[in-house]
C-alpha cells in the first residue's frame, strides 16, 4: 500500500460510483494501473464491497435504538444462536461484542416507530437467554459517516 492506494481509497469512500477515467485523472495515473490497484485491493480484502447509502428518514426508519445486552454464559452454543439471531433480523444494522462495560453486546437497531421497536424487542426477549437488557433511544444523530480515516494508515500493510 502506498500514497496512491490511500488516495484511491479516500476518493472511493467519498464517491464509490466515480468513473474510472475521472478517478484515474484525479489520482494522476492512467486508467489501467488505477484499475489494477483497485482489483488488487479487492483481492486483498481491503475493499470488501461498494454500497448505496440510504437516508433512513426518507425510507421510514427514523428511530435508532442502541440495545445493550448482558449474558450469564458465553457458551459456543449460545454464541452461535445469538449470531444466527442477529443475522436473521435486518433491523439490527450493527452488532458488537464489548469489553470494559456493563454489557456484553451492543446492537444498533433501526425502526419506523417506538411501538415497532417494542414489538421487536419483545421478540428478542423471547428468543435468547440474557441477564439484563437496556435500550437507549437516540434523540439526535450528530455524526454519521461511512468512511474510515486513512491519514494514519501505515503504508506497509501487505
Amino acid at each position: 500500500m502506498d500514497e496512491i492506494d490511500k488516495n484511491i481509497l479516500t476518493i472511493l469512500q467519498e464517491n464509490s460510483d466515480i468513473s474510472l477515467s475521472n478517478l484515474s485523472r484525479r489520482i494522476g495515473i492512467s486508467k489501467t494501473p488505477c484499475w489494477n490497484r483497485i482489483r488488487r485491493m479487492e483481492e486483498n480484502g481491503i475493499i470488501t464491497k461498494q454500497a448505496t447509502i440510504l437516508n433512513r428518514h426518507a425510507i421510514g426508519l427514523p428511530i435508532v435504538v442502541f440495545l445493550s445486552i448482558s449474558v450469564g454464559q458465553h457458551s459456543p452454543e449460545w454464541t452461535a444462536k445469538f449470531d444466527k439471531l442477529v443475522y436473521s433480523h435486518p433491523e439490527i444494522v450493527e452488532a458488537h461484542r464489548l469489553t470494559g462495560s456493563g454489557a456484553d453486546y451492543l446492537l444498533k437497531i433501526v425502526s419506523p416507530t417506538i411501538e415497532a421497536y417494542d414489538i421487536f424487542q419483545q421478540s428478542l426477549i423471547a428468543s435468547i437467554e440474557f441477564t439484563s437488557m437496556s435500550s437507549s433511544v437516540s434523540l439526535q444523530e450528530i455524526k454519521y459517516q461511512t468512511s474510515f480515516p486513512l491519514k494514519n494508515w501505515s503504508k506497509k500493510t501487505d
